[in-house]
């Protein structure tokens, strides 16, 4: 059987960027994690892929890795949630910067990322 997990708007503070100053004083993002998950639906934490730990893993890599662009930042957690359990099949990452560097006035930017474990 294959399920769905979804984490929207994990808060993460970051590096990323390729101005100077994003560079130096980073800026939070926030990032969407939708997974493919192929497996039974038993009643059982060691049948499923835990929401918990692909969170830790999304936000450790976004914390401690840099990137300038966040297309990059995407593609690596991307790839990441694919190697993290055999199970995932498909993973679809948006990293939003909400404080992009920017003179006119907008409500969001992203970047989505998918793969799957076929491409790999």
């Amino acid at each position: 059987m294959i399920y769905k997990i979804r984490i929207d708007g994990l808060s993460v503070f970051g590096y990323h960027g390729v101005q100077q100053h994003e560079k130096d004083f980073g800026q939070e993002f926030l990032i969407d994690i939708h997974l493919d998950v192929n497996s039974g639906l038993e009643d059982s934490i060691e049948f499923t892929v835990s929401y918990a730990a692909i969170a830790d893993l999304v936000t450790e890599l976004s914390t401690k890795m840099r990137f300038d662009l966040i297309e990059s930042l995407a593609r690596a957690l991307v790839s990441a949630c694919l190697k993290y359990d055999s199970r995932v099949l498909r993973s679809t990452v948006t990293v939003h910067k909400p404080n992009a560097p920017l003179t006119q006035k907008f409500h969001d930017v992203s970047v989505t990322l998918a793969g799957s474990r076929d491409e790999n």
